[in-house]
């Protein structure tokens, strides 16, 4: 029935492709600006302590279940979903794998089609005696309709080169392809975060301009501001960013798995990817910008852009810094910390594409070629929105749905599934058999109680997340009869749009008022589109469903 004759070439390449799956924008981005916004050096215990009791038995699970499902013939979620319980809901619950997937790669590669062109700009010099404003300002024409023509040129330029690139290396399939691509970008993007890494923390004061060492900057974001310690927000943060780090919740890393041998080791594969995933993201990830930064900007102006967040730090600041290591030294670092981020992204990106050719490859006999060419399409199709309208939040409104809430709610019933349905004491023998290590028993009772009790709280927290995190009050208030106090941020709120609703209600113009407007009907068209996307999805499992059950009907 299928077409799909993939397999991986090497353990190594295997290892390799799960930690490039991993590795992304996340570790190098995103992850210094949550410790320096949740108690710096205290960020890492409930950071570590969400590896240990989310992070890796997620990471077993979704091992075995890749496993598993492989060797009876499915490489993507719906139907390893189904092959673990027969209750046709588990299917439908699986379409989350191959939706995330889509809707997260669709903004992913405009974002990586970002460093793609930075790495071009900081070979040919173009940042080489700017000032930062100009350099912020270059960022800002780049994401930016061109009055004139009313189309991005150069966004929409690479984001397209930067799809044909994705589609030509999905094209070659696993050993070929994906699996040669990370044998290269991994080893690349260490190699070069070291490099960048060296020369932020041994920055001189005084020196280029620089106005602190780079020590400074590591002591900042490592020294721990234990009072935070205890409040929920700062674990939802953690909880949410071992998510974002590791990709589970997506159904890459169960397609990845999904091509090994029945008694494969998968636990000794899933630590090491996780742990490459980690020394990447705490080592190199938290030794670059903020050390940068804080050696050149001083620590109030961090705290600033820690606001903004790690994208305007990495786009809109450190091309201007690099420029103060001279011309030459300058357009190397530039091109290192940008080429670094597109080998992060395309990794994870080719993982993203890998779930949807495999399910078209299993359920619809797509040749190699032809799936990859589909998923480009879609891609393109349902990218375009994030790269005409980023100004107007399409681009955040798919980062939302389909990077946090739905991993969120994947993750959530694959572990009640595996734990539960599936049972323990398979989902063990599973996860145990061809092990080269000795998993502690004590992961058995931690995915069957821990894991789904703490994703239910974490996703309970981000539904009715209360005012200023302040939960102690949001009791009060329930309980004196006054409600609960939503904070914008929640889902529940998100939802009904409440934040963009007060924006155009408290506008003071009717220009503003017509652009937030404009804006709330160009998310909720996001939204729209998403979901039809997530129910195109659906009803082709269906199809694939009944095809299997007429096939299986005339064999019999």
């Amino acid at each position: 029935m299928s077409t799909n004759k993939e397999a991986w070439g090497s353990r190594i390449g295997l290892i390799l492709a799960m930690a490039g799956n991993a590795v992304g924008f996340g570790n190098f981005l995103r992850f210094p600006v949550q410790a320096v916004q949740n108690g710096g050096g205290a960020f890492i215990i409930p950071y570590l302590t969400c590896f240990l009791l989310m992070g890796i038995p997620l990471l077993f699970i979704e091992w075995s279940i890749g496993r598993y499902g492989g060797n009876k013939g499915f490489h993507s979620t719906p139907f390893m979903m189904h092959s673990l319980d027969k209750r046709a809901i588990w299917k439908y619950v699986g379409v989350f794998g191959i939706f995330s997937n889509i809707g997260i790669a669709a903004y992913y590669c405009y974002l990586e089609s970002w460093t793609l062109s930075y790495t071009m700009h900081s070979a040919i010099g173009t940042f080489t005696g700017m000032t930062q404003a100009q350099v912020i300002q270059l960022f800002s024409d780049y994401i930016s309709i061109d009055k004139a023509t009313l189309i991005p040129f150069e966004s929409i330029v690479f984001f397209i080169i930067c799809l044909a690139i994705n589609i030509f290396i999905l094209s070659k399939g696993l050993k070929g392809g994906v699996e040669r691509v990370a044998k290269i970008g991994m080893p690349l993007l260490i190699i070069f975060g070291i490099f960048l890494a060296i020369k932020a923390v041994t920055l001189k004061a005084g020196t280029d301009g620089a106005v602190n060492d780079g020590i400074v900057g590591l002591n900042f974001l490592w020294t721990p501001d234990f009072s935070s310690i205890w409040s929920p927000k700062v674990w939802l943060a953690a909880a949410g960013q071992i998510f974002f780090t590791l990709s589970v919740g997506m159904g890459s890393i169960q397609c990845y798995s999904s091509y090994l041998k029945k008694n494969d080791d998968i636990a000794l594969n899933a630590m090491s990817a996780g742990w490459m995933n980690e020394f990447v993201e705490v080592v190199l990830g938290g030794a670059i910008i903020i050390p940068i930064c804080i050696g050149y900007l001083g620590i109030d102006k961090i705290k600033e852009l820690a606001e903004l967040g790690g994208l305007a730090i990495g786009f809109k600041t450190l091309p201007y810094l690099f420029s103060q290591w001279g011309a030459a030294l300058g357009a190397i670092s530039g091109v290192m910390w940008f080429g670094l981020l597109f080998f992060a992204g395309i990794t994870s990106s080719l993982a993203m594409g890998t779930p949807v050719m495999s399910f078209l490859m299993d359920e619809f006999n797509f040749t190699r070629n032809k799936s990859a060419l589909t998923f480009g399409l879609v891609i393109l199709i349902l990218g375009l929105p994030t790269v005409l309208f980023f100004n107007q939040g399409v681009f955040d409104e798919y980062d939302y749905w389909t990077g946090t809430f739905s991993l969120f709610v994947f993750a959530m019933a694959e572990t009640i599934l595996f734990a539960w349905f599936f049972g323990i004491t398979k989902g063990w023998a599973e996860i145990t058999r061809g092990a080269d290590i000795r998993v502690s028993i004590i992961f058995k009772y931690v995915i069957r109680y821990i894991t789904p009790v703490l994703l239910i709280f974490v996703f309970i927290g981000a539904l009715i997340s209360p005012e200023n995190s302040d939960w102690s009050g949001a009791f009060s208030s329930l309980f004196s009869g006054n409600g609960w106090p939503l904070e914008n941020g929640s889902i529940l709120k998100q939802l009904t749009n409440a934040s963009l609703n007060e924006q155009i209600q408290n506008a003071v113009d009717s220009v503003t008022r017509d652009e937030l407007i404009t804006k709330k009907w160009l998310i909720n068209g996001a939204r729209a589109l998403l979901l039809s996307v997530f129910l195109g999805i659906s009803y082709l499992v269906y199809i694939a469903h009944k095809k299997r059950t007429k096939l299986k009907e005339e064999n019999l």
